[in-house]
């Protein structure tokens, strides 16, 4: 309709400014029959529902592929987990190892020195009954000028015998204490390689998991596509059908305003002629909201570390305390984007980033980011507050900036970003650090 208004309003502004020439009407648009505006109508209904039929399975689709596109990204949490566990099982068994070997050479070293003990008790035994000796239990006894001088040689004998005696004792006890300290030792070393060897198999299990959620998701992706190029078709036709129902509804009413216009012409000339000369107010820009926030130097350190890193692309395994890294392989679709060459964060590794500058250390992984402070109601998050995303929060992690926004290192393939919150699959609490 505006399109035909417009010629009028300058046609019958000029015939008034030429002093009064006659009003001409322009001609009369086409007027399209009550039976040929009903067909296009149920054409139209038609498209309609058969567009809101094929909306229903893309949605379902679409579904699907974001709970495959979730678990993936919960599997490679859980990745991330169990190399966290993985590194913390091989360091204890290294300690375990160092202090059995540590316990081993001590349990040798007093073998050791009972062995020689013994062979020197049994040299001295041998000594005292050499014929001649005068260190023999008889012949030692030969040559006593007097009994005080017998006796003074008995109680020798008795003394330098019931040293070597105690020494020995001395000396096996240091042993057994030895070798129980090599039996713990060993005990502990057993019950950390068990550890190890349960860790590994956890990473193993934890990689077929992240490599079988990869690969259902990339053939739902592949599905995704291909329903999203019939969505592409199905809705430009309905488009047509739409354009089409409304170019015919379009003619008729320019018909019946054409009709009106040429009953009151000088009444609508007078009209539009008074409304073309009054100037359109211009609309104001909406003025935008101000994102509130708690004080403290601490949450916007925090906030102000993660803006910072705006931009920088998002790299599965990348980030730590002192920036972004480079990230490490998954199998799949971090590798496919070169996550694994290129530097910069996953969701946990900024958040590591983020409160590195307060003091906080958090490990590199999202599940236990969310038990690693004060749970919090979502209704009452707050700036500076962590949200999280899937079972136990290890799906997805980002930083509540306040008014509904929040920062996050999304997934593969994008980079930091400020995004407003999503809250499907969003954990009922957020977590409080500060």
């Amino acid at each position: 309709m505006t399109r035909w208004v417009i010629p009028v309003v300058i046609a019958l502004t000029t015939a008034v400014g030429l002093g009064g020439a006659a009003h001409a009407v322009p001609p009369p648009p086409p007027n399209p029959g009550d039976a040929e505006i009903s067909a296009g109508r149920q054409q139209a209904d038609a498209k309609a529902a058969h567009v809101g039929e094929l909306t229903g399975r893309l949605t379902d689709a679409e579904a699907r592929l974001r709970e495959l596109t979730d678990d993936v990204a919960f599997k490679l949490e859980l990745a991330n987990k169990a190399r966290v566990d993985l590194e913390a099982a091989q360091g204890e068994a290294d300690r375990a190892r160092r202090d059995a070997d540590a316990a081993r050479v001590e349990a040798e070293a007093a073998g050791r020195a009972v062995e020689d003990a013994r062979v020197r008790l049994d040299e001295f035994a041998a000594a005292s009954y050499q014929q001649g000796s005068v260190v023999g239990s008889v012949s030692a006894y030969f040559g006593a000028t007097s009994p005080e001088d017998l006796l003074a040689r008995a109680q020798l004998l008795q003394a330098v015998s019931e040293s070597s005696l105690d020494a020995l004792d001395d000396v096996e006890r240091s042993r057994a204490e030895q070798a129980n300290k090599d039996s713990a030792a060993r005990a502990a070393l057993d019950l950390a390689d068990r550890k190890q060897t349960a860790a590994d198999q956890a990473k193993r299990d934890a990689d077929a998991a992240q490599a079988t959620a990869v690969q259902a998701q990339q053939g739902q992706a592949a599905a995704a596509r291909s329903i999203q190029d019939d969505k592409a078709r199905v809705e430009a036709e309905l488009d047509q059908a739409l354009h089409a129902v409304e170019g015919l509804e379009g003619q008729r009413a320019q018909y019946d305003q054409w009709l009106d216009d040429k009953r009151r012409e000088e009444e609508e000339a007078a009209r539009l002629a008074a409304l073309a000369a009054v100037p359109k107010p211009q609309p104001q820009a909406p003025r935008p909201q101000p994102v509130t926030a708690p004080a403290g130097a601490g949450v916007e350190t925090v906030v102000a570390r993660a803006l910072q890193q705006l931009g920088v692309r998002y790299s599965w395994g990348g980030g730590n305390y002192n920036g972004p890294t480079v990230g490490i392989r998954d199998g799949g679709v971090g590798d496919a984007h070169g996550d694994y060459y290129s530097v910069g964060f996953d969701c946990s590794g900024l958040m590591m980033y983020a409160f590195a500058g307060v003091g906080i250390y958090l490990p590199h992984y999202s599940g236990y980011q969310y038990n690693a402070g004060r749970k919090v109601p979502l209704t009452q998050a707050r700036r500076g507050d962590m949200l999280f995303w899937g079972p136990g929060g290890g799906t997805h992690v980002a930083l509540y900036l306040g008014g509904g926004m929040m920062v996050e290192a999304p997934f593969s393939g994008s980079h930091v970003r400020v995004a407003p919150v999503r809250y499907s699959g969003i954990m009922p609490y957020a977590t409080r650090l500060l």
